[in-house]
């Protein structure tokens, strides 16, 4: 829906309703309406308009006599109390939170919404860019062996012609699903093959996973920094987007605590393991702490587990853990076979997995066994294991050498990361709107190298300027040290 669909009702000239100003907000105004509204309302604060307990219009009210969307709203206030200008009380709605507007790094937030750096999105995902992909998601095709993937894909094509009929099996490939139900029993936790539901790559997975429980309004924790499509997605959904900061020790518990007992979200996505963007894993203590969270404030954790096959044996798995009462594990195989195999999985309770599934026939019908069948077969050779040993090897060297060259040009890593593919780092000088990761981002894609600023993975304003970087391509790229030093 967009803010052309919205039903207007009469409102009394000049005010929502118990003394709330309708907003001057202008549609043909350069910048967004979520831009306008949260600057309207940041405003107000500053000059005292909106003092500190005042009672936010609800999301619908404040839609209808403001003549937009719920969603925009939603949005608005998503960013407001991201800034820390508004409170959310469930069942009692939104107030103002402090009497002072944010600081000149919460202003710079402001202008670095995901919209802002929209433009460098699709070079980081296409593959096709000649630049240089340090701040890329994938590793170089070459890293998984010569034949590997393009084997898989040759046994795949093969399929038999009856299976060229149909749309698949609605859960997925069932012999791929065996297969995972296997491993997961030797290595993690035991789960039956109908237990497992084969997806279209992870973002997919948790796609259905808020389609199934959640509705707009609801609060939805993330880490921050985190994984950045997962924060559109949830604003997608018209969700609210909460941020529990985590660091090189792990998550707030505290910052958690708090807000779970304010908010009462309907679930968390945490990822356990090898962390994007910070590569560091939760401690076993802090895995029990967070599901004993959890239980306290009944929501559900979805665990984002797809970098588990890179990581060290014996790390912590809330999926192994809980047993899949209030975990829904998300795995893939874009990491360790090939982005270009679309394949992923959600692994949840037999309570769950019938509302999945009923979503994910409704949104898109089956997923491709061709990719299925490829990826059973890759996995399920004999070299597998092997090249699973090589890649960790070869990101270990890579890691220690990415870290060794930051240092060279005066950037120091956010965490150790223990393992994995990224390495985050950066200057401790504060963002301005003058220089900033944003800026820089769009200085080295003009030089031929693609980065991954903080704008990227952060709900809160960042302290300092940082990046995202994958050590496959950053340990060996002299021309990367040469343009950072440059910005100094």
């Amino acid at each position: 829906m967009d803010d052309s669909d919205v039903l207007h009702e009469e409102v009394p000239p000049g005010n929502c309703g118990d003394g709330w100003p309708v907003l001057a907000i202008e549609r043909s105004k350069r910048g967004g309406l979520v831009d306008q509204i949260v600057a309207a309302i940041t405003q107000m604060v500053n000059r005292r308009e909106l003092r500190v307990g005042t009672k936010m219009p609800s999301v619908r009210r404040f839609a209808k006599c403001n003549g937009v969307s719920t969603f925009t709203v939603v949005e608005s206030y998503d960013r407001l109390l991201t800034l820390g200008l508004l409170s959310s009380r469930r069942g009692s709605g939104f107030f103002v939170a402090r009497s002072e507007a944010a600081s000149a790094p919460q202003q710079l937030a402001l202008q670095a919404t995901p919209a802002a750096i929209d433009a460098l999105t699709p070079e980081l995902y296409s593959g096709v860019s000649d630049a240089l992909p340090v701040g890329a998601g994938w590793l170089p095709p070459e890293w998984y062996g010569d034949d590997t993937v393009l084997d898989a894909v040759r046994h795949a094509m093969k399929i038999p012609a009856s299976r060229l009929r149909g749309y698949g099996h609605p859960l997925g490939f069932p012999t791929l699903r065996q297969h995972m139900a296997a491993t997961l029993a030797d290595e993690l936790f035991a789960a039956s093959p109908d237990q497992i539901l084969l997806t279209h790559g992870a973002t997919h997975g948790f796609d259905l996973i808020l389609r199934t429980l959640t509705k707009p309004g609801d609060a939805v924790f993330v880490e921050d920094p985190g994984y950045s499509n997962l924060l559109s997605l949830i604003r997608h959904h018209g969700c609210i987007a909460v941020g529990i900061p985590r660091g090189p020790d792990g998550l707030d518990m505290e910052v958690l605590m708090t807000q779970a007992a304010a908010l009462q979200p309907k679930l968390m996505f945490v990822n356990t393991v090898l962390q994007n963007p910070l590569g560091t894993s939760l401690t076993q203590a802090q895995a029990h702490r967070l599901l004993l969270a959890a239980e306290q404030f009944d929501f559900w954790l979805v665990e984002d587990d797809i970098y588990r096959e890179l990581a060290a044996g014996g790390d912590a798995s809330l999926a192994a853990m809980d047993g899949l009462r209030r975990v829904i594990r998300v795995g893939s195989f874009s990491k360790t076979l090939s982005p270009v195999l679309r394949v992923g999985s959600i692994c949840a309770s037999n309570s769950l997995i019938p509302e999945l599934l009923r979503v994910k026939m409704l949104t898109g019908l089956t997923t491709s066994e061709i990719n299925e069948r490829a990826v059973y077969h890759a996995i399920s050779a004999r070299p597998y294991k092997r090249m699973l040993e090589r890649l960790t090897d070869q990101l270990q060297s890579g890691r220690e050498r990415t870290i060794e060259r930051l240092f060279e040009a005066g950037m120091e890593p956010l965490a150790r990361p223990r393992g994995g593919m990224f390495v985050s780092a950066g200057w401790p000088e504060a963002p301005t709107p003058e220089f900033n990761g944003k800026v820089i981002a769009d200085r080295a894609l003009r030089s031929g190298i693609l980065l991954s600023p903080y704008e990227f993975f952060m709900l809160r304003p960042s302290p300092s300027i940082w990046f995202r970087f994958n050590v496959a391509y950053a340990a060996d790229a002299p021309q990367l040290i040469q343009f950072l030093q440059s910005q100094r």
